[in-house]
């Protein structure tokens, strides 16, 4: 498995950054985060003892839907499903439709690499 680079960066910064990537001002480098949070908050808050024990689960059971990780988790459906797409638009994890339409998640990364610049 791959290690998902991530930073933190102000809303600005990010734009900023975005904006001169898109003006051709900027080249990213291989090595630069793929994912950006706001805050070492938001990183925390997402990748949570619980949200990590959560991964870590998908990574041993290989369930074949969010029904069965619910069940074998103890979390509803409702609260299980909003986790899962927020760690999605992060990149931490990828939702595919299995038999008859069932959601399967999959966690495409071992680590996480975080990188903060702290000026």
């Amino acid at each position: 498995m791959k290690t998902l680079k991530v930073g933190i960066a102000s809303y600005e910064d990010m734009k900023a950054r975005t904006l001169a990537i898109a003006r051709g001002e900027l080249r990213p480098k291989p090595g630069d985060p793929k994912v950006w949070f706001t805050s070492p908050g938001s990183f925390a808050k997402l990748l949570s003892n619980h949200n990590r024990a959560l991964l870590a689960q998908i990574v041993e059971t290989h369930p074949s839907s969010l029904h069965e990780l619910a069940t074998t988790t103890g979390r509803t459906p409702g609260n299980l499903s909003r986790t899962l797409k927020t760690m999605e638009r992060y990149g931490l994890v990828r939702l595919h439709k299995g038999e008859r339409g069932k959601l399967r998640s999959e966690v495409p990364y071992r680590d996480v690499q975080l990188e903060m610049t702290l000026s």
